[in-house]
């Protein structure tokens, strides 16, 4: 009986990897819209140590699903007595990958990154806040946790803190 059960779940687990790849494979990135404009009251914020110098938030304006399932959002980075920057990126459940579109040091002023690249987002300080973004309500695993911004919206304003990733 163990036997077969092991079976089952190794078979299951092959499964969803191959859905994985298959997913990461047929990907085409839709035309990138140009970045938003953003604002720096309301953010969202994103739940990262309490160490963490840099307090990150989402302006839940500039939040979108395309219809390539990439999240995409505007980021604020910020050291609370000041600094501020961010980083209009888009976010791949199904790949754990975030690409940085264009980065802001000034409000209203973007600058276009040359060659965007998608990064897996771990737990490096360049993608840590991703992460964290998926598993605070983004993603659910390798999926979408929701098709539209309004539900996304909403779970990142209830995070269910999922092991995720």
């Amino acid at each position: 009986m163990r036997t077969k059960f092991l079976r089952a779940l190794a078979l299951a687990a092959g499964l969803a990897l191959a859905n994985h790849l298959a997913a990461a494979d047929d990907f085409r990135e839709i035309e990138v819209p140009p970045p938003p404009s953003y604002r720096l009251e309301g953010l969202i914020s994103i739940d990262l140590p309490s160490y963490t110098a840099l307090k990150f938030g989402v302006d839940p304006a500039t939040l979108s699903v395309g219809r390539d399932g990439v999240v995409r959002y505007v980021v604020v980075a910020y050291i609370p007595s000041g600094s501020v920057n961010a980083m209009y990126e888009g976010l791949r459940c199904a790949t754990g990958e975030v690409k940085t579109y264009a980065r802001s040091s000034a409000l209203g002023h973007w600058t276009m990154v040359t060659e965007p690249a998608w990064l897996a987002f771990d737990l490096s300080p360049a993608t840590r806040h991703a992460l964290a973004l998926a598993r605070q309500g983004v993603c659910d695993g390798w999926n979408l946790a929701a098709k539209n911004a309004p539900d996304l919206l909403w779970l990142l304003r209830n995070p269910k803190k999922s092991p995720g990733y």
